[in-house]
């Protein structure tokens, strides 16, 4: 397993559309576990594929306080069943320091392959529909800044294209 580096808004390569996965085999396996050791070294609770710039469908999620609850999801697909809006407080990996308020719908159905390759759906609802949404916009080369006003996400980006600056001056 390895630590691979996240890339961070506004790097364009976050905006690229993931592709399906065509064959879950030990390969894709083996990102899976580095997506699971890089999303658990950086305290998060969702990484997507594309946030270390693999262009490939697959989701890592661990929303349980001791990290022993690990999801995954290939080839996710989404079905909104409840209209009704929700608004949740996101922060993202991507997007470091930063987290605004989003609405998204409350209650989804989601069907995907798990490691194995194998198909399952379960139907979400709060913080794991909220989770599995920005995860799957991520796949589709979307942010969760995409979701709030221009003034908010150029600020975020001014904010984070200035300490990305510094970090270069540093090295």
């Amino acid at each position: 397993m390895a630590i691979r580096t996240i890339l961070e808004f506004p790097d364009p390569r976050l905006r690229t559309v993931a592709e399906p996965v065509a064959t879950v085999d030990d390969d894709v396996r083996t990102l899976i576990d580095d997506m699971f050791e890089t999303m658990y070294d950086a305290s998060g609770i969702g990484l997507a594929a594309t946030q270390i710039n693999v262009h490939q469908r697959i989701v890592t999620m661990d929303l349980s306080e001791e990290n022993n609850q690990p999801m995954v999801f290939i080839n996710p697909d989404v079905e909104v069943l409840d209209e009704q809006p929700h608004s949740y407080q996101e922060g993202c990996l991507s997007v470091p320091g930063f987290y605004e308020e989003v609405t998204r719908p409350q209650q989804v159905r989601i069907r995907a392959l798990n490691r194995d390759g194998e198909a399952f759906e379960l139907v979400a609802d709060e913080l794991l529909a909220v989770c599995i949404q920005h995860e799957i916009d991520h796949l589709d080369g979307k942010l969760f800044v995409d979701h709030i006003s221009p003034l908010k996400r150029n600020r975020i980006r001014s904010k984070l294209e200035k300490k990305h600056k510094q970090e270069a001056a540093h090295r």
